[in-house]
């Protein structure tokens, strides 16, 4: 499952997206830092309309759609790298997740503290950044004294250690891991790390429901430097998103269609995270069931069958695949393949966004 964890300073609005977003989440959004401790935990199906429309055409009994775990990480401040405001055991927890939202407060309101007196998304960026630089700076400090040691007569040491020393260059100048330009080959060496900056980051622009659908300037700041990143940008709202589950469903595309906006953050944030994580989802439908399963951007047919069961990948033939639009344009399975639209793929089919597949196999 894929797991995000939410992250930035205190007060920006982090409990509130997560409650809204994981709606029965149980953390504080009380208006003072350090309101969450443990970080919590909420896991929450991924918004996915092409389901329903299977499961009518094949009378499926559930639906089961892919889901992604939030992870809600206690306000880091500035310090935390070397123990402030529990930042040791904050910086933990953002080490176990797959993908950072780091949320920025762009928003202005005098009954809401902010921990640096004034809302600057710039300057609170830095400071989680440059913390999270630093706690990797630390650990990549650590490894080179341990590998230069080894290094002297071990030869992947000494591969090890080229890469680290690189790392620690490139930390030094103030740049991510992300940034530093690296091998595939040195990019597995120093995998084992769980290097904080290595995570690929979607910048949460939290705004009040008037700059929603328009932003403001300070959206337009956070948009350069995730841009000189290679980031991504939502802009979401923490306001609009607690008022969206107060709503019946039927509502709330009225509710958001009267802002100007189409979706709501939730499902802005899981295309943003496919997205940068490079993931696909295929699906399959019958009667028993109709389910979306997530894979990674190049995939070929047999890993795609493996992530249902290993059976179907070690004893994978081949691969049934029609288009998720063809097969609704046909109306039924039975018409896809009476127009030649349902494919029959071999090992060496790389899984496309939306296909909808039925594995044979081998026992």
């Amino acid at each position: 499952m894929l797991r995000a964890g939410i992250v930035g300073l205190p007060n920006v609005g982090k409990s509130t997206l997560f409650n809204a977003l994981v709606a029965n989440a149980k953390a504080s959004a009380a208006n003072f830092p350090f309101c969450t401790i443990e970080p919590n935990v909420g896991v929450v199906a991924v918004p996915d309309e092409r389901l329903e429309v299977l499961a009518k055409m094949s009378e499926s009994k559930q639906i089961v759609p892919t889901r992604v775990e939030f992870v809600d990480i206690a306000g880091l401040v500035k310090g935390a790298s070397k123990g402030e405001g529990l930042g040791n055991q904050f910086l933990a927890n953002i080490r176990e997740v797959d993908a950072i939202v780091h949320v920025v407060r762009c928003f202005d309101d005098d009954d809401i503290i902010h921990v640096s007196g004034s809302v600057d998304p710039v300057r609170d960026i830095e400071v989680i950044n440059l913390e999270l630089g630093l706690a990797d700076l630390a650990q990549v400090e650590r490894r080179i004294e341990r590998t230069r040691k080894q290094a002297r007569s071990n030869k992947d040491a000494k591969l090890e250690l080229e890469v680290l020393e690189k790392l620690s260059a490139g930390l030094n100048e103030g740049k991510a891991v992300r940034q530093i330009s690296l091998t595939e080959e040195e990019t597995e060496l120093i995998q084992q790390l769980g290097l904080l900056t290595s995570k690929p980051v979607i910048y949460a622009a939290n705004v009040t429901e008037d700059d929603l659908a328009t932003g403001n300037e300070w959206v337009e700041q956070v948009k350069q430097i995730a841009a000189s990143e290679s980031a991504q940008v939502v802009v979401v709202s923490a306001q609009v998103e607690s008022e969206l589950i107060e709503l019946p469903e039927e509502e709330r595309d009225d509710f958001l269609e009267s802002l100007g906006v189409a979706e709501g953050g939730l499902k802005s944030l899981i295309r943003a995270t496919y997205q940068i994580l490079g993931l696909r989802t295929f699906l399959t439908t019958g009667p028993q069931e109709t389910r979306a399963w997530t894979i990674y951007t190049g995939m070929k047919a047999p890993q795609a069958a493996g992530t249902i069961h290993t059976d179907f990948e070690r004893g994978f033939i081949r691969a049934e695949t029609v288009a998720y639009q063809d097969l609704i344009t046909s109306g039924s399975m039975t018409a896809a393949k009476e127009k030649g639209l349902v494919r029959s793929e071999g090992k060496e089919y790389v899984v496309q966004e939306g296909d909808v597949m039925l594995f044979r196999f081998n026992v």
